[in-house]
């Protein structure tokens, strides 16, 4: 399974990967999950668009930092057209809310062994079964069939061709013969 990861790089692209250190902190390496699109209401509710298939980080409890460090708390968070209503803490009244549009949410690296993460595939080195070397890893795309492992050289990789990964250094895939002679 692959997660979407940030949207920027220090917000990169839709597929791209964040990871520099946590906004305003030195701290650990933060990625873009979101974007604050706009206002919702007179209460101060706004509207996000998550940058991730994890709805979690909206979910009430949740924790969101802005790139000046600010830390935003979820109060609340409803599905709403494909984005979310979401409540923060400290967050009251429209103007409140305005002040906030288009900020990017940064948030942590989740914990799911079972998951490959955006930001751990860029920059890997990819390499067959035989351990011959295809390339590094410059971004990821989406496809509806599935997401594709983007090369330096503009090659295409299906992920459900990955077979194996050290996170932020190699991927191992099992490619038909021919795949590459297409080019």
């Amino acid at each position: 399974m692959v997660v979407r990861g940030p949207a920027r790089p220090e917000g990169d692209g839709d597929r791209d990967a964040d990871t520099g250190a946590a906004p305003g902190s030195g701290g650990p390496p933060m990625l873009v999950v979101g974007r604050i699109v706009k206002p919702h209401g007179l209460r101060g509710d706004v509207i996000v668009s998550l940058t991730t298939n994890r709805d979690e980080r909206v979910a009430p409890g949740s924790a969101l930092r802005t790139a000046d460090g600010r830390e935003f708390q979820v109060v609340r968070s409803s599905s709403h057209q494909g984005r979310f209503i979401v409540t923060f803490d400290g967050v009251a009244g429209i103007d409140a809310a305005e002040q906030l549009r288009d900020t990017d949410l940064f948030a942590s690296p989740l914990e799911d062994p079972d998951a490959l993460w955006i930001h751990d595939l860029i920059g890997s080195v990819v390499e067959d079964r035989r351990g011959t070397e295809l390339g590094t890893v410059v971004s990821v795309e989406a496809n509806p069939a599935s997401d594709l492992l983007v090369l330096e050289d503009g090659a295409l990789i299906p992920l459900r061709f990955v077979v194996g990964t050290v996170p932020g250094e190699r991927v191992t895939v099992d490619v038909p013969d021919g795949l590459f002679d297409l080019a």
